[in-house]
């Protein structure tokens, strides 16, 4: 049986299946979700919860977060009933959400005054390897720490890796979200190019699907085309906010810039779908 007493903070598409995946792993987890109706599904599964953020890190040994942005991580902080006005310390606090460098730059140093520890370490998959635990968490911080919970982030992933000091976890990940946006952004026009010319969607999936440039990401977001679905898996909001970031820190590449400008366009109609529905804003 697992003691390392874990808090919860997040309990969105991704948040609520990674922590399941705690708890099903044996850990004791209590939540804290703004929205008390998404903390039901856990409930269910014997997790507790807490009222607020500071009630939940004076319960917890490690305090787990996945939000959405940096103006959530500053409200989980700072508010009156905020991670830092809970005056504990000794605790471990573990950043998955994709933020900026510069915020858990920030965060780290506030936290390390109070006598805790912050690692930021967001998730390289979506909400099928968030429910099966094979996620590729990439995380920035302190080795030492690291290696406490590094047990941990093996229940939610199917790697965890140390990239470098805080906020280096960031980093990689909107690196590797620049990719996507443009991989997504280059099927759509493959797709659509295709069809202007008399092959079908299905046909031209077949052919990438058993060739070189076969993977994952290709098939998912593929067969998402061909049967016209696109609930967010990962929302084309999140790749304008990611992108953003990216160029934040100092994205100013050619397809870099021309993916953020399309998803951008895309976004009035269509950033509550998945991030592929860019296919109808390029059609």
């Amino acid at each position: 049986m697992e003691t390392t007493k874990i808090g919860w903070i997040g309990l969105g598409l991704m948040g609520t299946p990674m922590a399941q995946q705690l708890v099903k792993a044996g850990y004791p987890v209590t939540v804290y979700n703004r929205n008390k109706d998404k903390e039901a599904a856990l409930k269910e599964l014997g997790a507790g919860t807490a009222i607020t953020p500071a009630e939940l890190i004076e319960q917890s040994d490690v305090i787990i977060i996945m939000v959405t942005d940096d103006k959530a991580i500053n409200d989980i902080f700072h508010s009156d009933e905020g991670l830092l006005n809970a005056g504990v310390s000794g605790k471990v606090i573990i950043n998955m959400s994709t933020v900026s460098p510069a915020i858990s730059k920030e965060i780290a140093m506030l936290c390390a005054a109070q006598g805790n520890a912050y690692l930021d370490a967001p998730v390289s998959g979506s909400v099928k390897q968030a429910e099966t635990a094979q996620l590729v968490i990439m995380v920035g911080g302190d080795a030492a720490v690291f290696e406490r919970v590094k047990s941990i982030l093996e229940a939610l992933g199917k790697s965890a890796t140390l990239i470098g000091d805080v906020g280096a976890g960031n980093v990689a990940k909107l690196a590797i979200n620049t990719l996507l946006g443009i991989h997504a952004q280059g099927l759509a026009e493959a797709v659509i190019l295709a069809k202007q010319n008399g092959i079908s969607p299905e046909t031209l999936l077949n052919l990438l699907n058993n060739g070189a440039l076969a993977n994952p990401f290709m098939k998912i977001k593929g067969e998402a085309i061909m049967n016209g679905n696109y609930n967010a898996a990962f929302s084309l909001d999140n790749i304008v906010k990611d992108l953003k970031l990216a160029q934040d820190i100092g994205l100013s590449s050619p397809l870099g810039e021309a993916a953020l400008k399309t998803y951008a366009a895309a976004q009035p109609q269509f950033g509550g779908e998945d991030l592929i529905a860019v296919i109808k804003h390029i059609v």
